[in-house]
């Protein structure tokens, strides 16, 4: 018997088990679901592993095929390892992070609905099976939002699930459209080896409304605005499995699948795809850059780093594919290292503010040094796991045709530069600088807190060093490529070997340290800071961000980060750009408002008389005629 089914429905029966629980054996409900996750994980390397990679029940009856039809391939194999790997770390950060917080009892059971939730879509083979799934962790992220953060106004909370279920909602309904015309093309349900032309009027529809639904789940612009107003009511643990990591997942492996699968994509789609891709990577990076909360700056980096794997898809070249894939595993790697290290932040010092923080490397080192390993590898830091996959898509650019397409390649490198620029703003704001006196008493979190981001960070490095491996084994096999093993050099122009590589950037740093050593002053001499005659406050109880300091009427000195890049905003183009980006101007929710002017215009036609209602019939059997005559 095949364990392909109990990798979706373990964690779906036991979360809906978990309902029943009463409310005073919470701790009984923690452990039981940190053991439910980790069987899933469990099963899925099983999975992975064991021989049969099928399970079909109930036959559909109006065409072929069957209703529940699960399959195991070469391209959503490692995911749902992948995927139930991040459960379960979120699920043990959970046990620390959550403590003390309410609804508790729906909570976790979520976390479980939504790991097997996803892991049936990855799975299913029929296109009615990957709705249902699809839309379910559409319900599971709306109801893990409305717990909301601890910091979240509950009427901020209600407006962010209520925008992120009409964004995804409305994207879903296009989604279940493009099946529709599929189906009417194809007759077929199943979803592997259609490979559709994307050719005529209603191929192309189709493919554009399936891609909408992936680019709303994956975070793309335009259809990503939902991903910020979550980071900033939601719990980070929550924001590190959704739309950090888990639809992420799904959403780049919708468009591989209609890439690699279900269309014959031409040249013109391509080149949109690669639009999408270097419009969102760019302009998230920038609308990241003057965040002052930690969670919505990490929002919007998610959002810029889905621009990335767009892009390697969109080359339509084999090598910028698996870039595309590749850093689409790397992403959700370190972007939930990167919200799960915040919510340890948030935890011991209540805030996310980056003006209020600072200092924390000294009393939560852990904490600080797998946040700093996750905004290497975001920002493409060599030997690290996110600059192979960018170098992919680099390379997939040159080899689409550096000569029509060099644009791309310039903005992409320059949206990794400014993921560096950001990153220093976030690291010097929390970690570095001075520590206010607020959080003089803060320490490192606890066990729990620790595990995932370790893991994450780990990972980070591991596919960095030795990329290698999941090239070869995950990444490779999805789109017919065949890497070099460990630890030879990847052949990617033959530009960049990641363990030699690794090696040599070790050496250099530890050269450098040594140099360090030689020449540092051998003693240090403390004064005190004036400002104007008086002292500065800078970090102690003078300062004023204490009431004390206030009353004093010392000045704070302090050097925020969150002030490295407010002059760019001052910039007379950018500075419309930005008001109108924070005021919603570009949301895609505002084609809402369009609503009522067109029921109004479509209500005063209705005027209960039937002389109007012939004349519009009339009108129509003129346009169908002209058409039809053109046509022949």
């Amino acid at each position: 018997m095949t364990m392909l089914p109990w990798v979706v429905f373990l964690p779906l029966v036991a979360g809906a088990i978990g309902f029943a629980i009463p409310a005073r054996a919470e701790r009984f409900r923690q452990v039981a679901g940190t053991i439910v996750a980790s069987a899933v994980f469990i099963l899925s390397i099983l999975v992975l592993l064991g021989p049969e990679h099928s399970f079909r029940a109930v036959p559909l009856g109006f065409t072929e095929g069957y209703l529940v039809d699960l399959r195991m391939d070469v391209l959503n194999r490692f995911m749902v390892m992948f995927v139930s790997l991040f459960g379960l770390l979120v699920t043990v950060f959970s046990l620390g992070y959550m403590k003390g917080r309410p609804r508790l009892r729906e909570y976790h059971p979520y976390l479980l609905l939504s790991i097997g939730a996803a892991n049936g879509a990855l799975l299913a083979n029929n296109w009615l099976l990957f709705v249902g799934f699809w839309g379910f962790i559409l319900v599971t992220l709306f109801l893990l939002t409305t717990i909301g953060a601890p910091d979240a106004a509950p009427a901020g909370v209600l407006r962010s699930a209520s925008k992120s279920l009409l964004i995804l909602g409305g994207a879903d309904l296009a989604l279940i459209l493009g099946v529709g015309l599929i189906f009417l093309q194809t007759g077929t349900l199943t979803m592997g080896g259609v490979g559709l032309p994307a050719t005529s009027a209603l191929s192309v529809a189709a493919f554009v409304l399936v891609l909408v639904g992936a680019l709303s789940k994956a975070g793309a612009m335009p259809v990503h605005s939902w991903i910020p107003d979550m980071a900033e009511v939601a719990p980070s643990s929550a924001m590190a499995l959704l739309p950090a990591s888990i639809d992420k997942l799904l959403g780049i492996y919708l468009l591989a699948r209609m890439v690699l699968d279900v269309f014959a994509v031409p040249l013109s789609l391509n080149i949109l795809l690669m639009i999408i891709g270097v419009v969102t990577l760019v302009a998230g990076v920038v609308m990241a850059m003057i965040q002052h909360d930690l969670r919505k700056l990490l929002s919007f980096h998610a959002v810029s780093q889905v621009g990335y794997m767009i892009l390697g898809i969109g080359t339509g070249t084999p090598i910028g594919i698996a870039g595309g894939l590749f850093h689409m595993l790397n992403n959700a790697i370190y972007k939930s290292c990167l919200f799960l290290t915040t919510g340890a932040v948030e935890k011991r010092t209540g805030t996310t503010d980056s003006a209020k923080l600072g200092g924390l490397a000294r009393v939560m080192p852990f904490t600080f040094v797998t946040f700093a390993i996750a905004a290497l590898a975001i920002s493409g830091i060599p030997p690290l796991n996110g600059f192979v996959s960018k170098w992919m898509v680099y390379q997939g650019i040159v080899e689409a045709g550096i000569g029509r397409y060099w644009v791309f390649l310039l903005a992409a490198m320059f949206g990794s530069a400014l993921s560096v620029a950001s990153f220093v703003k976030f690291a010097h704001a929390v970690f570095l600088g001075e520590t206010p006196r607020g959080l003089s008493r803060v320490s490192e979190v606890g066990a729990s807190m620790r595990f995932g981001p370790a893991v994450l960070a780990t990972l980070c490095v591991l596919f960095g060093v030795a990329a290698q491996i999941p090239l070869v084994h995950f990444i490779g096999p999805a789109v017919g490529m065949q890497f070099p093993g460990f630890p030879e050099a990847i052949s990617l122009a033959g530009l960049w070997s990641p363990t030699a590589g690794s090696l040599l950037l070790v050496l250099a740093l530890l050269i450098g340290y040594a140099i360090y050593l030689l020449s540092r002053p051998r003693s240090i001499r403390k004064v005190t800071a004036y400002l104007g005659g008086e002292t500065s406050g800078e970090g102690s109880g003078e300062s004023l961000s204490t009431p004390y300091g206030r009353m004093r009427g010392t000045v704070d000195t302090r050097v925020l980060g969150t002030q490295f890049y407010d002059s760019i905003r001052q910039y007379p183009g950018l500075m419309t750009l930005y008001n109108w980006g924070e005021k919603g101007r570009f949301d895609i929710q505002r084609l809402a408002t369009l609503a009522p002017p067109v029921g109004r215009a479509l209500s005063s036609l209705h005027t209960g008389r039937l002389s109007t209602y012939v004349a519009w019939v009339v009108l129509a059997v003129v346009v169908v005629l002209i058409i039809a005559l053109l046509a022949l």
